[in-house]
């Protein structure tokens, strides 16, 4: 019975955490590919993103997918900051997100939108010149800013045209990737100013006082299911311009949500009981109201119990091959030229199925061609690393250390005796300095590569983990393409 409550109370999320076993990115996977289903309403048909009216209009099938999105960016992004010096970190990051950003810009602007012009117009005259051409597209989103949705007046005639009154968005996604480069770089100043290592319950004020003011517009909103104000814009700053606060407050909070959930992995419990409690409370605030209040962080746990608790067979899935940053970037535009070819008289289930796959295959180049060779530059040449693997050749230490106990160290000092005995040279063979030293057991390496503080390394022992993951030319408030309802995310 003792030894049953020790394992009750032991069952928190570091406990249950393995960075070679979890289910983040069958989660990712799954959430980009919601996106792409949640797109089909407005997209495909000019009608809400799919889930509005089930969730009584505080959400989406879409927005909860990029609330998961940036929930377990904040988890992963923090990992790979306690173990990466800031050069590395920022490195990682920019080879992660640019690369195939901007291969995306450039089949978008000129492979997707000639066609397009080819289709609407039977020719491409005033294409090239137009004041949001194609080369004005790729320099200004160059650094994703993405201050320039619609290339050359076109998409005006598609269902999610319509809706917007004029030429649409080609690629209205990439609204979120302003916001992830300035969460990254939050979490870069954390980094620099050693508030991430030494003092990480700054982390927790940060995510408390971003709950508070959620809390604040929930409790002054007209009835517990409006959506949060606008509040205006944030900014200009440097390179990324201005952000919708309703926006950056929301998806601030749920990154950091996700960053104090690494850094206290270690208090928080994780079992069926409080993940049956947190879909109660997620449901019922989405069809009772309260969602922002109550549904957000009954959502963030039931993700992280999720990608504890799923099957291990599934953590394989986006590990050697991770499709899911090329899905989320080319869904949208793949979903725009499905609907310009009169792709959606196959229904709306046809109509998913054509863009999953459309997506599917971009990612598939993307990823093949584009973002693995980048990531490779991550640790540099191939050269400089053969040669590093030809110098540290061996046996590897174990990332996290196993305890020694009694009966093992008299397991071990057993077998030594027992070799020594059928060894007598090595048993007579006098000590010298030429000597080479027994090289460390994986029990004996300290896991100093956390980077923690002494007092809380013990409490983090998380293998790594490596993650998915402008120049503005105005200073307005950055949202996703405008319309009638409520926006595709």
């Amino acid at each position: 019975m003792q030894a049953k409550l020790n394992g009750q109370r032991s069952a928190t999320l570091q406990g249950r955490y393995s960075a070679q076993h979890n289910a983040f990115g069958v989660l990712r996977l799954a959430m980009a590919c919601g996106v792409i289903i949640a797109h089909a309403g407005p997209l495909g048909f000019g009608q809400h993103n799919l889930g509005a009216a089930t969730f009584g209009r505080q959400s989406d099938l879409g927005t909860m997918c990029l609330y998961g999105f940036f929930l377990i960016s904040g988890f992963l992004i923090t990992d790979s900051a306690l173990r990466s010096t800031l050069r590395q970190y920022v490195r990682a990051r920019l080879l992660r997100v640019f690369p195939g950003l901007w291969a995306c810009l450039l089949v978008t602007a000129f492979v997707f939108a000639p066609l397009a012009a080819l289709y609407e117009n039977g020719n491409l005259d005033g294409f090239w010149g137009h004041p949001e051409g194609p080369f004005d597209y790729v320099t200004t989103n160059f650094l994703a800013s993405m201050e320039q949705f619609p290339i050359s007046g076109l998409l005006a005639d598609t269902p999610y045209g319509l809706i917007a009154g004029g030429p649409s968005a080609f690629d209205g996604s990439l609204w979120t990737l302003r916001y992830d480069l300035a969460f990254y770089g939050i979490v870069g100043i954390l980094v620099v100013t050693s508030v991430l290592h030494r003092a990480p319950r700054a982390v927790l004020v940060l995510t408390a006082v971003c709950y508070a003011l959620v809390l604040r517009d929930f409790f002054t909103a007209p009835t517990w299911s409006s959506r949060p104000p606008q509040h205006g814009a944030i900014g200009p700053f440097p390179l990324l311009g201005a952000f919708a606060a309703d926006w950056m407050l929301m998806l601030g909070f749920l990154f950091l949500l996700g960053a104090a959930a690494r850094l206290y992995a270690h208090r928080i419990p994780v079992n069926r009981e409080l993940a049956v409690l947190a879909g109660v409370a997620l449901v019922g605030s989405l069809w009772l109201g309260g969602f922002f209040a109550v549904g957000l962080p009954a959502f963030a746990y039931l993700v992280l119990f999720a990608a504890v608790a799923l099957p291990k067979r599934l953590s394989g899935i986006s590990r050697r091959h991770d499709y899911t940053y090329g899905i989320y970037i080319y869904g949208f535009p793949v979903q725009q030229m499905i609907a310009l070819l009169g792709g959606t008289r196959f229904g709306m289930l046809g109509y998913i199925v054509l863009s999953l796959l459309g997506a599917l295959l971009f990612a598939v180049l993307s990823w093949h061609l584009v973002e693995r060779p980048a990531l490779g530059f991550k640790t540099g040449s191939g050269r400089a690393r053969h040669r590093r693997a030809g110098r540290t050749a061996g046996p590897r230490a174990a990332l996290i250390p196993n305890p020694v106990t009694v009966k093992g160290a008299e397991a071990r000092a057993g077998r030594h005796k027992a070799g020594a005995r059928h060894s007598r040279s090595a048993r007579n063979a006098p000590a010298t300095a030429a000597t080479p030293r027994r090289a460390k057991r994986p029990t004996e390496t300290a896991a100093s590569f956390l980077a923690v503080p002494v007092r809380t390394r013990k409490d983090l022992p998380f293998d790594p983990v490596k993650t998915p993951t402008s120049h503005a030319r105005s200073g307005r408030s950055h949202r996703a393409p405008t319309t009638s309802t409520t926006p595709p995310r």
